[in-house]
């Protein structure tokens, strides 16, 4: 008898083997997709079962039914052998297992996971438990990018408008945009009536932050955060660490400070998004960008430049691009006092059928006085 168990033992490791490896080699994606494609239909998407547990499973359910073929085998010997403890046994040292990696993974963490719900989408959450994310709950900083996004039209609604309607109007906006960039991957860090404010890069570090939030807040319909929006994007070290009650995430740093800024300074400009100079640097090679103006910093000696993106590299027809390079060069001609020039760029830096630009009329509209009175001058 305990050489058959020994046999059973080694049949199943080995089946597993066979079984794991054939998964792993992709012999059962044919079956596996369609069966993911119904099971999705039916209760919504879903992220994978890691790949150490995808195996671990294969071997406990191929020692299971192991043990429930010997049982067979014996029987037909006349002799009667009980799977149950056996099966008992197995399932509680997976259970176990699986206990305590998760307690092991709240204790590298130092903090309860639940501090991320609603601040994490369920597939960042679920990396963070699987020890995808890298995460010890201690305080460090990361390099993030912050997204500060606000209704539009709010300042208008307030004074045109009954509080309740702008109550609701503000309320729908912001439950619609925190989800929105929750999905992409952001840390939620503030949805209230001032605004939503999200981190990419925290609490897994993310090279690419500064793209994150561009190219992933699309949802599918092909609307995505900044429809009736303003957008005020910065990038740079933040610090994060538990509160003392390990309730919460405390969060420090000036990109937030900054992005509320940016974010504001697009009424005035009159355009949607707006972006700080590291976010421009990091993200430059995938954005058509134009310089806007310079905003004052937290310090009031500092100054950054902000930046309007106006489409993705791969997307940007060249029309765009030559009206951008126009407008960077009256930017350009503008700060060396060269009115005459500067307002003949800004002229070529005009869109098809006189569409809407709002920095840009604002730059014309400086620049007609100076250059009438040059033009008076001359004639003179």
């Amino acid at each position: 008898m305990k050489r058959s168990l020994i046999s059973a033992g080694i049949i199943a490791v080995v089946v597993a083997a066979v079984g794991s490896i054939s998964h792993a080699s992709g012999w059962f994606h044919g079956v596996e997709l369609p069966l993911r494609s119904w099971l999705e239909k039916l209760n919504g998407p879903g992220h994978d079962l890691g790949k150490v547990w995808q195996y671990v499973a294969i071997l406990v359910l191929a020692v299971i039914v192991e043990l429930l073929a010997l049982s067979w085998v014996c029987s037909l010997y006349h002799v009667f052998f009980a799977p149950l403890p056996a099966i008992v046994t197995v399932a509680l040292s997976y259970g176990a297992a699986l206990a305590y990696l998760a307690f092991e993974g709240r204790k590298r963490a130092g903090i309860p996971l639940t501090v991320f719900n609603g601040k994490l989408s369920r597939n960042e959450i679920a990396r963070l438990r699987s020890g995808e994310i890298d995460f010890d709950g201690s305080a460090r900083a990361f390099e993030t990018s912050v997204v500060v996004c606000d209704l539009a039209n709010k300042y208008d609604l307030a004074d045109d408008d009954d509080a309740s309607v702008v109550t609701k109007a503000s309320e729908k906006f912001t439950a619609r945009a925190a989800e929105l960039l929750r999905d992409a991957g952001a840390y939620l860090h503030a949805a209230d009536g001032e605004g939503v404010v999200a981190v990419f890069g925290f609490p897994g570090a993310l090279e690419d932050h500064a793209r994150a939030f561009a190219e992933n807040s699309s949802s599918g319909n092909g609307q995505n955060v900044t429809a009736g929006a303003h957008v005020g994007v910065s990038s740079g070290s933040m610090i994060t660490a538990p509160t003392e009650e390990k309730e919460d995430i405390f969060v420090l740093g000036e990109p937030i400070e900054l992005a509320r800024r940016f974010c504001v300074a697009n009424r005035f400009y009159g355009s949607k998004i707006l972006i700080g100079p590291r976010t421009f640097e990091l993200a430059n090679n995938a954005i058509v960008a134009r310089p806007i103006d310079f905003l004052s910093g937290v310090n009031a000696q500092e100054r950054h430049e902000i930046y309007e993106p106006l489409a993705f590299t791969a997307d940007a027809p060249s029309e765009l691009v030559a009206r951008r390079d126009s407008f960077w060069n009256g930017v350009v001609l503008y700060r060396e006092q060269r009115w005459a020039e500067a307002y003949h760029e800004f002229q070529k830096a005009r869109g098809p059928n006189n569409e809407e630009d709002a920095p840009l009329n604002l730059y014309l509209r400086r620049l007609e006085p100076l250059a009438l009175h040059l033009m008076e001058s001359s004639a003179h």
